[in-house]
This record gives C-alpha cells, sequence and structure tokens, in this order.
C-alpha cells in the first residue's frame, strides 16, 4: 500500500538533486585529509596534533547527524540545508583565519556539523518520497558521502599545491553556498499528510510484530550498529598503517583503501536493490555476515596480493551496512521521527567508526600486532550479528519486507 507520490516521477528527481546536494554538502569530511599535511607544515605540529581537526570534525559529523535530522522534522529539508551550508561556509572561513591549533579544530568541530546534513538527514528525507524503491533510493544518496571522498580530494589538490590550503577552504566556501542553497530551494514540496498516515500505519504494523517499543528498538539498533562499525573501521582506518608494517609501503595501503571505498559504493548500490525485495533487517543481517567473513579473511592471509582481493571483497561486504540500519528505522518507526531517529541511528554508527578506529590502534600498542585487533573487530561484528538476529526471530514473516 502506497500513496501516488512514493516512487514518483517527481520523486526520481528529487533523488537526483539530493544526491547532487550530498556530494557537496560531503567535502568537508574530505578536504580536512587532504590539507593535513600542509596544515602540520605551517603550524609546525606533531602528528597527533594535527589529527585533532580531523577527529573533531568526525565528532561533529556524528553529533550533526542527529541534531540536524532533528531540525529536518521539525523546519523541512530546505531550512535546514540552508542553515548548514551558511555553518560550512563560516567554518571553512574561520579555518582560514585560525591563528593556532586550538581554533583550527574549532572551526573543524563546525565543519563537521555542517557537513552532516549531506548524510543522515538527507538519508530520512529522501526515504519519504519512496516505498517499493526506498532501499535503492536510500542507497543512492548514501553513495553520494563516497563519491564526494572519490572526487573533490583530486578536484582540490591543484589548488592546494597552486595557492594552499586557505585557497582550498575559501574555495570550498564559494562552492557550498552557490550549490546547496539554490538545490535546497528546489526540495521545498513536502510530503502529503496521507502519505504519512500511510507509511506511519505499516511501520506501525511492523513494531508491534517485533513487540519492541520504537524508542528502544532505536537504542537497541545503535547498539547494533557500533558493534559493525568498530568491526568496520578495523581495514578502514588501519589499513594503510597495516601495509606499511608489512614492508608493503603507504601507497600500496592507499591503493587497498581506495579498492574498499569503491567496493562500498557497489555494496550500497547492489544492497539497496536487496532491499527493496528482502526488507532492511534482512540485508543488513546479510552485510553483517559477509563483512564478518571478510574480515576473518584478514588473519590467514597477508601477502600483498591477498590483501587487495580482499579489501576489495571487504568493501563489497560492508558498503550496504550503514544505510540498511536507515531503512530499518523507516520499517519500524513513525515517519515524521525520521530525521531524529536515522540521525540517532547513524551517529552510533559513526561513533563506531571513531571508537573502533581507536582501539584497533590501542590494542596494535599494547601487543605489536593486528592480528587481536582484527579478533577484536570479529567479535564486535558477532554481537551487531547476534542483536540482528533476535530482531529477525521476533518480527513475524512479512511478504514484502520492503513497504514498510
Amino acid at each position: 500500500m502506497s500513496h501516488p507520490i512514493h516512487d514518483s516521477r517527481y520523486s526520481w528527481l528529487r533523488l537526483l538533486i539530493t544526491l547532487g546536494i550530498a556530494m557537496v554538502a560531503n567535502a568537508g569530511m574530505w578536504a580536512v585529509v587532504v590539507v593535513m599535511p600542509a596544515i602540520e607544515v605551517q603550524f609546525n605540529a606533531g602528528r597527533a596534533e594535527v589529527s585533532m581537526p580531523y577527529t573533531l570534525a568526525m565528532i561533529g559529523f556524528a553529533l550533526g547527524n542527529m541534531w540536524l535530522g532533528q531540525l529536518v522534522d521539525r523546519l523541512g529539508v530546505t531550512k535546514a540545508l540552508i542553515g548548514a551550508s551558511v555553518l560550512s561556509a563560516v567554518s571553512y572561513l574561520l579555518a582560514t583565519l585560525a591563528p593556532n591549533m586550538l581554533m583550527l579544530s574549532v572551526a573543524h568541530l563546525l565543519m563537521g556539523l555542517g557537513a552532516s546534513i549531506g548524510f543522515g538527514p538527507l538519508i530520512a528525507d529522501i526515504s519519504h518520497w519512496f516505498m517499493r524503491r526506498r532501499g535503492i533510493a536510500v542507497a543512492l544518496v548514501a553513495s553520494g558521502n563516497y563519491l564526494s571522498g572519490a572526487i573533490w580530494p583530486t578536484l582540490l589538490a591543484g589548488i592546494l599545491a597552486r595557492d594552499g590550503w586557505q585557497q582550498v577552504y575559501l574555495t570550498l566556501a564559494i562552492v557550498t553556498l552557490i550549490v546547496v542553497i539554490p538545490l535546497s530551494l528546489l526540495l521545498g514540496r513536502k510530503v502529503p499528510d496521507e502519505a504519512h498516515s500511510t507509511a506511519a500505519a505499516t511501520a506501525q504494523i511492523n513494531t508491534r510484530s517485533v513487540g519492541i517499543p520504537p524508542r528502544t528498538l532505536q537504542y537497541i539498533l545503535g547498539l547494533a550498529g557500533i558493534g559493525c562499525c568498530v568491526a568496520m573501521s578495523m581495514p578502514q582506518v588501519h589499513i594503510v598503517s597495516y601495509c606499511v608494517g608489512l614492508g608493503y609501503g603507504p601507497a600500496v595501503g592507499a591503493e587497498m583503501l581506495s579498492l574498499m571505498l569503491l567496493g562500498g559504493v557497489l555494496s550500497r548500490i547492489v544492497s539497496g536493490l536487496v532491499a527493496d525485495k528482502l526488507g532492511g533487517i534482512r540485508t543488513l543481517l546479510i552485510g553483517s555476515t559477509l563483512q564478518c567473513i571478510a574480515l576473518f579473511l584478514f588473519l590467514p592471509y597477508d601477502g600483498m596480493v591477498s590483501l587487495y582481493v580482499i579489501s576489495m571483497l571487504f568493501g563489497l561486504a560492508q558498503g550496504g551496512i550503514v544505510p540498511s540500519y536507515a531503512l530499518v528505522v523507516r520499517e519500524y518507526m513513525p515517519p515524521k521521527e525520521a530525521g531524529a531517529r536515522v540521525g540517532f541511528v547513524l551517529m552510533m554508527t559513526i561513533m563506531g567508526m571513531a571508537l573502533g578506529g581507536w582501539m584497533s590502534g590501542w590494542i596494535y600498542d599494547v601487543t605489536g600486532s593486528y592480528q587481536l585487533a582484527f579478533v577484536n573487530g570479529l567479535l564486535w561484528n558477532g554481537l551487531n550479528i547476534a542483536i540482528l538476529l533476535v530482531l529477525l526471530h521476533r518480527s513475524r514473516p512479512r511478504g514484502h519486507g520492503a513497504l514498510a
């Protein structure tokens, strides 16, 4: 059962506009990686100190997914996008004027907040406009983050070499304002109340079937999200360091990371198509199980060719996991709270990435090896799978899981 607005021609047009916005709004998350070496030189900072802007940007990105998601629920996506784009532009400007690493780090906290509008809040918004094809719609918008990471570093490298990192940030400030604000004005159309009522009725049926109140389910999904992303972070955050330790060099590790991201884009699209047939929980369980298998392969195989293959397999396994959490939220929770609920769960997945990245480094420092870090990831992945199996067992069988 669906409303005529769902999966309509306008829905697909809105999807294209949203993807364009996501590819620009997410730029701040990748720009900091590009300019870190230049910042290190200018401020004569140590490696740990120069990493703080990235860390605070990640914290801002995590918190922004929840806070801006709530703002989308209250004010609509257009006003939230305009506010976030102005915040991003101001943060870029403040970064160029920062006199020390402390102020630069604060600017990057704001940068992460602004960039977060391009992930969870946009995913929540587009989910309202699809029913039968919600899985692929959510997956495509989520891919905007990876596509942004593939495009912007290359585009900004020339500006960085020629004019310095400040010009990189000034360019991004201008591009964000002139692209995001006009495109956001095209998203002013509201979801009809009847469409919300249709989605709410189906979500209520699903909620009764699983027998868990929405707020409790939200926290359970948040815990599962931490588990999956602690595991996910081990290869993504440490693959370059792992390759250096094995004697293959940082360039080889960077190529393996690129393979993971490429595999992740493909995985998100395929998972979206699968979710339209099987529903969010089953798709999430499949992706989590495949991630666990791929992560395990890092333990017995550490040859260069093997690691290239496993890195690609890992990307293909894990890319669709995070968007599937958004689908589960939309299938089981009230649509008018989608921004806040999706934002919270995705915030927890990002926190899982941050926690897992730190834990893996700490385990390496203690043991002198990444072997136990991989085992740690497998244990957290097991927690995620166990939670999903319980949710799947409690859910009554449905003929078409994606109609939520």
